[in-house]
């Protein structure tokens, strides 16, 4: 099997897999903050499993494992509980994996990543984020995924944190239709900065399609390795109310996905509402238009 820095050189797309925790909602489990889908590596096990079969029947090439919310605070300040948790996430995703699948550990922010105000000082974001990554590199992932990162403080501790494993690392940002990211500041300097400590790419993601195009535009003009993007089929309006997008059609979402690649960006996947048939459709799409 390829490494995962030999696969991204590669000159064809990398599919990655859509969203887990709203396709856990979508089949009926009840997912409470604070610990959100966490508890389901325990609880639904069997259900995450076929989850992430179903993606990988679908050409899925990377399986994000179900970390994204396994911080310690976000399960009772328990470190021992969320590295159980962690394990069990990498496992679970271990099960479904082809032979050529990778495993990707999920780091997101350690509050709500549509909250940025609420990112704690920088001593927390350095100890706790330092911990994910070494628990995430213990399990054995194949790549640690800094995720849905909307500042750019705890975005850079996150991704250094994730560097010093040794790991390959991907950060991937989330910013709104102006290409800010949430805290306000501009997607820009985040790149910047980002891209100053060298990971193996920088994305977008938990965006609206319409979005992505901007966001990667500005990507290529601040970074010179491999970009990307998965999008939502939907957005949170100024009541945070959710509004779904013509993405949520399969097809739709393929087809602007495939824009993507053909602008350059060669990680594609899906974020919050899209399911393994935008994947499906995404993998047909792809390689209909090679």
């Amino acid at each position: 099997m390829q490494s995962f820095r030999e696969r991204l050189a590669s000159p064809q797309p990398l599919l990655m897999d859509g969203a887990l925790g709203t396709e856990l909602q979508r089949r009926g489990l009840d997912l409470s903050a604070p610990s959100w889908t966490a508890l389901a590596n325990r609880d639904a096990a069997e259900q995450i499993v076929q989850i992430h079969c179903e993606y990988v029947r679908a050409g899925s090439e990377l399986l994000t494992a179900n970390t994204f919310r396994c911080h310690a605070r976000n399960v009772g300040h328990d470190p021992s509980l969320a590295q159980e948790l962690v394990q069990q996430a990498i496992e679970l995703a271990r099960r479904a994996a082809g032979p050529d699948t990778f495993i990707a550990g999920s780091q997101a922010p350690l509050e709500d990543c549509y909250s940025p105000a609420l990112a704690p000082a920088t001593p927390a974001l350095e100890r706790e984020h330092g911990q994910m990554a070494e628990g995430l590199a213990d399990a054995g992932v194949d790549l640690i995924l800094v995720e849905t990162q909307n500042n750019i403080r705890e975005a850079v501790v996150a991704t250094r944190a994730a560097l010093a494993t040794g790991l390959p690392v991907i950060t991937s940002l989330i910013c709104d239709r102006t290409t800010k990211l949430l805290s306000g500041e501009f997607l820009a300097t985040a790149v910047r900065q980002i891209g100053a400590l060298e990971p193996a790419a920088v994305l977008v993601n938990c965006l609206p399609p319409a979005a992505v195009m901007p966001a990667l535009h500005t990507i290529r003009g601040h970074f010179s390795g491999p970009r990307g993007a998965f999008a939502n089929t939907g957005y949170l309006n100024t009541e945070s109310q959710w509004v779904a997008t013509d993405a949520t059609e399969p097809s739709c979402y393929a087809q602007s996905a495939v824009a993507w690649r053909d602008d350059g960006a060669v990680l594609l996947g899906g974020c919050c509402g899209t399911t393994p048939g935008h994947i499906a459709a995404l993998h047909s799409a792809l390689h209909a238009a090679r």
